[in-house]
Parts: C-alpha cells; structure tokens; sequence
C-alpha cells in the first residue's frame, strides 16, 4: 500500500512537471511570435529591422497625400484605425493596402501611392495590435481577415459603386488571402498577394526549424493549445491555403525566389490550391518583401496589367 501511494505521488509530481514545462514552452513561443509587446530580435536577426517590410518613404501619406484617419470597431468591440487616401479623379476604384507582420500601414506608403497614381482610392489599414490599431495579440491574417471584411463594408456603404482591389504583403498577403475564402461583396474585384504564407502552422513549424531545428511535435501542438487560450484562434484553422480553394476572386501571386523568411516554395502550392482565375509573378533575385524594390518596372507593370482585366 505504502509502495503504492509513492508511485502515485511520483506520477503526480511527473505529470505536474510536464504541465509546467508545457506550459512555459507553449507561452514562450507564443510570446516570441505573437505578443506585440515582445521584441523580435530573435525571429528577424541582427540584419534585420523591426519590420519585415523596408521602412519605405512616408512622406507621401503623412505630408503629401491629405489623408484622412478613418475607425471602425471590430468584432471583438477593438478600435482599428487606416489612413483614407481619396483620388482626385473621383474614381470608383478602391485598393486596400495590408501591411506585414509587426509593420504598420503608413510603411506600405510606397505601395499605396503607386495604387494612387494607378487612380485608385486608397485605404491602408493598421493591422490588430499594430501602428494605431487596438489589439494585444497578433492575428496573423486570421483574425484580420474579419476586420478587412468590415473595411470593405465601410467602403462600400459610402460608395455602393466601389470596385475594390485587395494588396498585402508577407502577413498582409496571407490577410487578404484567407479574405478571399469568405463570402465578399461583388465589390471586390481582385486580389495581390505579395510572398504570402500557406497557413500560419505551416510558417511557424518552417520558423521552429530554422530558428531552433525543433521538429513541430509537440512545440506547435503546444503553442496551438496557449493560442487557442490566449487569442481565441488556432494556429491550424489560420490557414490561407484552405480559403483560396473557396476564392471566387482572382489572385495574382508575386514571390522572390531567394525569400528564406517564407519560403518560395509556398506560392505555388497556394496557386495550384487555387479554384479562381490566377496568375503568378517570380521576381528573381528578391529576397522577402521587397519583390518591387529589386525589379518595380516588373512589379508594377504586373499589378497594373492584371488589375486592368477586372477593374476599369
């Protein structure tokens, strides 16, 4: 009896120890990748700045442009900010502008203007828990895909005529990707996904293992179970791959061949998972995020091509 009370007692003591370390392992990562408020030094490296995107010139937003700071609030009641860019044209033409990952919406600036003088409206909004945007997690596209969704709606109730084009970049790509899933207005004409990721897991097991050379199991499952907790959504479901299947919006992919951050592989297993009319640009030699900084002639003759096909 007494030998058997101290082989419960042990296996209480195991069990407790592996719930703690599971549970500092699941909430470390979760931190590391998706707490705005913990550095990214590890994630981006010593070369890299706190944004995956080039701190490209503002100028034109915040002094030039005469923007306007426009809110809504999500559906989880947080207060998201864009900056409202109205073409002197009078068009009808509407480009939503989605950052990246711990970026904000005033850095794609470079981005947006080229949709400006392309004649497009422009609408560039601050991500969940980042720039001006409420928010004490990072959706990774998931969450925010919702909240795009509500910035059409916010589009189209002021201008019922609106042709609307979607452009991201990196986690802004996967954003407007796992928007492209969802039933969406006849407003939304097409889609730019600039070197976006299949799914959040499928990012993150890729970053474990060129970070950490950790095999997903059971980090992920892990870190999926504290995510689940901590911000509602789970790592699996977050999944672009799985939504352009449902896409009735033509896409356009554009990836560098040398991006190491997400892999180039992951365009074409997002264009061969896609049901709608698509095309794809390979820009060689473009590293993550910065495909129209290598070669902007390419890039933006692209863009302005297939967008000419569903919006004039």
């Amino acid at each position: 009896m007494k030998k058997k009370k101290i082989i419960i007692s042990i296996s209480i003591i195991l069990l407790l120890g592996i719930i703690g370390i599971s549970a500092y392992v699941g909430n470390y990562f979760y931190n590391l990748a998706l707490n705005p408020n913990t550095p990214k030094d590890m994630i981006f490296g010593d070369d890299e700045d706190d944004s995956l995107e080039v701190k490209e010139d503002v100028d034109w937003l915040i002094e030039k442009s005469n923007y306007t700071d426009r809110y809504i609030t999500s559906f989880d009641n947080l207060k998201l900010h864009a900056y409202e860019v109205i073409n002197e044209n009078n068009s009808d033409k509407w480009a939503i502008v989605v950052h990246g990952y711990t970026s904000e919406g005033k850095y794609v600036s470079s981005k947006a203007k080229h949709l400006y003088m392309m004649g497009y409206n422009v609408l560039i909004p601050d991500l969940r828990a980042h720039g001006q945007s409420e928010g004490d997690y990072i959706g990774m596209g998931w969450d925010d895909r919702l909240d795009i969704i509500d910035w059409i709606d916010y589009i189209v109730e002021n201008n019922p005529d609106a042709k609307i084009a979607l452009h991201g970049t990196s986690m802004g790509s996967a954003t407007v990707l796992m928007v492209s899933g969802e039933e969406l207005p006849s407003n939304v004409k097409a889609i730019v996904a600039d070197c976006g990721y299949t799914s959040v897991w499928d990012q993150f097991t890729y970053q474990l293992k060129s970070l950490f050379n950790l095999k997903p199991f059971p980090v992920m499952n892990i870190s999926d179970i504290v995510t689940r907790i901590r911000a509602g959504y789970s790592l699996k479901e977050a999944s672009a791959i799985d939504q352009v299947k449902n896409s009735k919006t033509p896409i356009l992919y554009i990836h560098g061949d040398k991006d190491d951050f997400v892999p180039y592989y992951m365009m074409d297993e997002l264009y061969n998972a896609t049901n709608s009319p698509k095309e794809k640009l390979i820009v060689e030699g473009a590293e993550h995020a910065n495909s129209d900084l290598v070669n902007p002639k390419l890039y933006w003759n692209t863009v302005n091509n297939f967008l000419n096909k569903y919006i004039n």
